[in-house]
């Protein structure tokens, strides 16, 4: 029998267990390209800290950028779908006045979140060519449901011609699509679906916009390998904290304030430095928030009260990324 390394033997039982082309020979055929040629890590730039926009929905685009601003961020988290601060079909007229607050306000665009699921809807090209023309380099999709009516591993296949065909147009526009892993019954939540449905497509041009918190609720232990698995094709992050908490006699996730929860950030950030991984982040504040976690227009609770709470987050995680050099 052939000498094969013991990562290519996990990496082919994995491929077996789903049905997919098994035996070493196959291997190589099932590897992602960063696998098969090695790949370059990301320029070791400093982290770059956004805000989702989701949280400052009540405000308009040149209050969001002064707020964010106020606060310290380094950009915005921009939410381009329905009930967002861009209406895909208003993209190409309202996408630049809000790159326009953000940027007058002395802050970027890094990143944007879509409800993109397929290169062919019709608000696809839109978004990512406006997106494109105004610099902006990473955008976040849809998450997507399991056809409960077929198989697990052809989920994946169909899944893996989607994330092609994203891919495709990706490159024509240069930018990046990020599938987000999301806790639950979604595909991704195991990241292992989502590595598998990546598999054999450019990093350059789709990946994952990796969830610690969300990776920690399916596997408190076993993140870390994902994390691994994930790590070429990770090219944009978000970051929020959560505890399980028992309400009518059952468990259920609560979403707290960063560093009260059960999310390992000293181990992530290590990882993180280890892998040469410094991409944008987008802070989430899920916890509650007068509405804010929710994307209210209308909170209930003081800006100043809303203000605090996110201030105190974006400063514990800025002395994270310091003690990491990250």
């Amino acid at each position: 029998m052939e000498n094969i390394s013991r990562k290519k033997f996990i990496t082919a039982t994995a491929l077996a267990a789903v049905g997919l082309p098994f035996g070493f020979g196959a291997l190589a055929k099932s590897l992602p390209k960063e696998e098969l040629v090695g790949f370059s890590p990301q320029s070791l730039e400093k982290i770059k800290v956004s805000i989702f926009s989701k949280h400052l929905h009540w405000l308009n685009y040149d209050d969001m950028a002064a707020l964010a601003a106020e606060l310290g961020f380094d950009g915005v988290d921009l939410t381009v779908r329905p009930d967002g601060h861009v209406a895909p079909a208003r993209v190409t007229d309202d996408l630049p006045k809000a790159v326009e607050a953000i940027e007058k306000a002395g802050l970027k665009v890094y990143s944007i979140v879509t409800n993109i699921k397929t290169a062919h809807e019709k608000d696809t090209e839109p978004i990512l060519k406006a997106a494109s023309a105004l610099g902006i380099k990473y955008y976040r999709t849809a998450w997507f449901n399991y056809d409960k009516t077929i198989s697990v591993q052809a989920n994946i296949k169909a899944i893996n011609k989607q994330f092609s065909d994203l891919a495709t147009i990706n490159k024509k526009y240069g930018i990046h699509g990020s599938y987000q892993n999301h806790s639950g019954d979604l595909f991704g939540a195991s990241q292992w679906d989502l590595w598998l449905g990546l598999d054999g497509l450019d990093p350059g041009f789709i990946g994952c916009q990796y969830d610690v918190r969300h990776a920690t609720t399916e596997g408190a232990d076993t993140w870390p390998v994902t994390l691994d698995l994930l790590k070429a094709f990770i090219k944009t992050i978000n970051l929020k904290d959560f505890c399980w908490d028992k309400k009518d006699g059952k468990w259920q996730v609560k979403s707290v304030p960063l560093g009260e929860g059960m999310v390992d950030f000293e181990r992530y950030f290590t990882l993180l430095k280890q892998y040469h991984i410094s991409c944008p982040l987008s802070l989430h504040c899920e916890y509650p928030l007068g509405g804010a976690e929710d994307g209210a227009r209308k909170l209930s609770i003081s800006r100043e009260a809303f203000a605090t709470a996110v201030k105190t987050d974006l400063n514990k995680l800025r002395g994270w990324l310091a003690g990491h050099d990250l």
